[in-house]
């Protein structure tokens, strides 16, 4: 789907065509083109009508392109990445917007799943402010959107983090692959993340000519933001490499101790079995006092005081 909202005399309207005339800064239009979705008809309209290079426009249209900024003539050429809210609950994903920001002229191509797109889609159809502000704005304001939307993603891998941190303590057995899984998104989203950043510094740094001081502060704004979930998610894995240490450290304080017990008990039983089949034998051995009733009760007595000796010496050692 192409959706063309143009603004001229003030006026904001919705067309279903591109007029040549309009990418013309001195004919007074303020225009912004939204591509959803990466079919042929948003590539002819890349080529024929806005002549944008093959490359940039191949790009666009693929299905994924890491974040980055490209200096064409009269025109600026940026990829960056918005969360993917339809992705699996138990998945980190994104997926890239493209930009075409021209003197007077914004071109968003994406595949038709951009919240923020979507969002300033209808506000734009409300305000004509939106676009009188200029595209240089216009894109401020979905990039800003876009950044704004992981804060969500980034608490509720925040509060997985610090739910796996109390159940390390405890050893779980399929902790390690729940610990892997986070492990991989945060490994994606820093992917992301990172040239992104990047990407956002570069127009916060007034390195191109679209992008005049008042922009680059409201960028400077949004590169600040990117910074920080760069730097969460770089504190996140560290975090979660803790808490694998830790659940291996647990697990195996757990082996030991059972361990332990399981040594404690043979070393208990072996003299009782020396001495039940030293007495099981069919030879005559040394009688205690008492009749042949009484030396069951021998035997037992001094099997059972022989274990509470063996007891006390393993606490006095602080075996057990």
């Amino acid at each position: 789907m192409i959706s063309v909202f143009v603004q001229m005399a003030g006026e904001t309207q919705q067309t279903d065509r591109v007029d040549p005339q309009w990418l013309d800064p001195a004919s007074g239009a303020l225009l912004w083109v939204d591509i959803a979705g990466l079919d042929e008809a948003g590539g002819k309209l890349l080529s024929d009508v806005f002549h944008f290079h093959p490359l940039a426009v191949e790009d666009a249209l693929s299905v994924t392109q890491f974040p980055k900024i490209e200096t064409y003539p009269g025109y600026l050429y940026t990829v960056l990445h918005g969360i993917d809210f339809t992705a699996s609950k138990h998945q980190f994903a994104t997926r890239d917007v493209d930009f075409f920001l021209g003197p007077n002229y914004l071109v968003t191509v994406h595949d038709g799943d951009s919240r923020s797109i979507a969002k300033l889609r209808d506000v734009c159809e409300r305000h004509a402010r939106v676009l009188q502000e200029g595209p240089a704005a216009l894109m401020h304001r979905i990039v800003d959107q876009m950044v704004d939307h992981y804060r969500p993603t980034m608490e509720a891998l925040e509060q997985e983090i610090d739910t796996l941190e109390e159940e390390a303590y405890y050893g779980r057995r399929n902790l390690v692959r729940q610990v892997l899984r986070l492990k991989r998104d945060l490994a994606s989203m820093r992917r992301i993340l990172i040239p992104q950043r990047d990407a956002v510094g570069r127009l916060a740094r007034r390195e191109f000519p679209a992008i005049n001081d008042e922009m680059s502060y409201r960028f400077r704004d949004v590169y600040d933001h990117v910074v920080r979930l760069t730097e969460e998610a770089m504190l996140f894995q560290d975090r979660v490499t803790g808490i694998l240490e830790i659940n291996l450290a647990t697990v195996s304080n757990r082996l030991n101790q059972i361990m332990k017990v399981l040594t404690v008990l043979s070393t208990i039983f072996m003299p009782l079995t020396l001495i039940v089949g030293a007495w099981g034998m069919n030879v005559r051995l040394p009688m205690f006092p008492g009749g042949e009733g009484a030396q069951f009760w021998w035997v037992a007595g001094f099997m059972l005081a022989l274990t509470g000796g063996m007891l006390t010496f393993f606490h006095s050692k602080d075996w057990i």
